[in-house]
């Protein structure tokens, strides 16, 4: 049966290698939401079976833009039935100043309010059995296990102070910009946890996370430890199991994203493993609050 995948963050990096595998799949449809530029040039690229919607991710109103023009093709049948939401696209910020057009923190808003957006206002348009995979990091974990030292951990508190700018010590800094990338991660697997509980039966929730992809730039403004780490110890580590190259990194979403890589309801998939996310992110009266915040900063843009 054909079906859509809707998914955003495929103009580039993982996002675009899992695109290319996933419209391998005949009888998949893959409807890309992406800003207008991306679009001009996806569209000679990515060839038949891909369809675009153009939103700008740091706006809400954009974004409600985008899904109710998905809900008006999928109820003309001009979409096969919805069966999948890719939510890949993230941003990463050099503080944590940087103010959307809706009045919330940028890194915030792209990472966790457009994606649940989208979850919500497509939520009644899925064809029981869909998945919603999330893109994650572990850099949620904060650990030199999982970063080498280069992305400060998260740093959680009430979601109403997260959702703000200047959040954070140091919010003014290249490691301000990063805490909010790592909270807003951590965030995003919070907000899995709380899909798995509140999506109807047939619809599951499952973060992703690609681990450590060289090349990605996350440490180009750190520190001298950060900086020496890169130059010297990440080219190394690119040749051995500790790091994932990009072909890799997309394939495993797209096999995420397909099904072909089993992950039960609101489990954390690291590569293509099924595996426990850091010890903090199970946390369901942290996850209900949170719940309870992003239902209330974007009932504006979801309310008819």
């Amino acid at each position: 049966m054909r079906s859509t995948i809707v998914m955003t963050g495929a103009s580039r990096g993982i996002g675009r290698v899992a695109a290319e595998h996933i419209l391998k799949q005949p009888d998949v449809h893959l409807l890309v939401v992406a800003r207008e530029s991306a679009i001009s040039r996806l569209s000679g690229e990515l060839g038949a079976g891909v369809s675009h919607v153009a939103a700008d991710l740091g706006s809400l109103a954009s974004v409600r833009a985008a899904a109710a023009e998905i809900r008006d093709r999928l109820d003309r049948g001009d979409l096969p039935p919805l069966r999948g939401f890719v939510g890949n696209a993230g941003v990463q910020y050099a503080n944590a100043l940087t103010e959307g057009p809706d009045g919330f923190e940028a890194t915030f808003t792209v990472n966790v309010l457009a994606n649940h957006m989208l979850v919500r206002l497509l939520q009644d348009r899925f064809t029981p059995p869909s998945r919603i995979v999330i893109t994650t990091s572990d850099t949620h974990f904060g650990d030199f296990k999982h970063n080498l030292g280069m992305m400060p951990g998260p740093r959680w508190q009430s979601p109403e102070i997260l959702a703000r700018t200047g959040a954070f010590p140091g919010s003014d800094t290249t490691a301000g910009g990063r805490t909010a990338y790592s909270t807003s991660k951590l965030a995003a697997i919070h907000l899995v946890h709380e899909y798995a509980r509140r999506l109807p039966e047939g619809i599951d929730a499952v973060s992703y996370n690609p681990a450590f992809v060289p090349g990605t730039g996350l440490a180009r403004d750190a520190g001298p430890v950060s900086r020496f780490a890169m130059r010297y110890v990440l080219p190394v580590l690119a040749l051995t199991p500790f790091a994932t190259s990009r072909g890799a990194a997309g394939r495993y979403l797209a096999d995420v994203v397909l099904g072909t890589a089993k992950a039960p309801n609101g489990s954390y998939v690291d590569r293509g493993d099924v595996v426990r996310s850091s010890e903090e992110s199970y946390d369901p009266q942290r996850e209900h609050e949170l719940w309870d915040a992003v239902e209330r900063f974007t009932a504006a843009y979801r309310s008819t």
